[in-house]
């Protein structure tokens, strides 16, 4: 366990536990503030992601800086974002069972260091890991959950949202309803 964030973005970083690591430009360790109440995680690293270190920051990560604009939360100033897994797999196929499993380590350290109050699972393969392994996003999206102390949601990855652009009301939707479960448990973060 670690004490240190610096610390565990160091050894993440030369991190070798599955087959990901061989194929990487660059590991995606997360990215946002260290004390964040509200922490987003997506299920892995993609094309534009994996080329410049940083999570969400292609055509899906526009989109989701929108979603958080619109509620008045920033990667650069009140949220984390990260992902199950480190590393782009292949093709940008969904991470395989036994990478989340070697990878979710560094997940529940940052998780474990951020202590946030909210989760927002960003598609079905983080919040079936996370929240519940029968959830379905189309069906129980915008639903809160308490886990262990911690508010869990699932909400649309928003590459599926850039496929189906139908359901881009539903998501924003669920972004109110996260704008409203901050103002009740969060204490330090200041919404824009």
């Amino acid at each position: 366990m670690y004490t240190d964030w610096e610390d565990l973005q160091k050894d993440c970083m030369s991190c070798t536990r599955c087959g990901l690591c061989e194929t990487r430009t660059n590991l995606v360790f997360g990215v946002g503030v260290p004390d964040a109440e509200i922490v987003f995680i997506g299920e892995g690293p993609g094309e534009q992601e994996d080329l410049r270190g940083e999570p969400f920051v292609g055509r899906g990560g526009q989109l989701l800086d929108k979603y958080l604009d619109a509620i008045g939360l920033s990667r650069k100033s009140n949220i984390y974002i990260g992902n199950m897994v480190k590393c782009r797999p292949p093709q940008n196929r969904d991470p395989k069972p036994e990478e989340q499993d070697a990878c979710i380590f560094w997940l529940r350290e940052q998780i474990r260091l951020i202590r946030p109050k909210i989760i927002v699972c960003l598609g079905r393969i983080s919040a079936q890991r996370i929240i519940d392994p029968d959830f379905r996003v189309t069906k129980q999206h915008g639903e809160f959950i308490e886990k262990n102390g911690v508010w869990m949601m699932g909400t649309f990855h928003p590459a599926a949202l850039l496929r189906n652009p139908r359901q881009k009301p539903d998501a924003l939707e669920d972004f109110l309803r996260l704008r409203d479960k901050i103002g009740e448990v969060c204490t330090h973060t200041t919404l824009a």
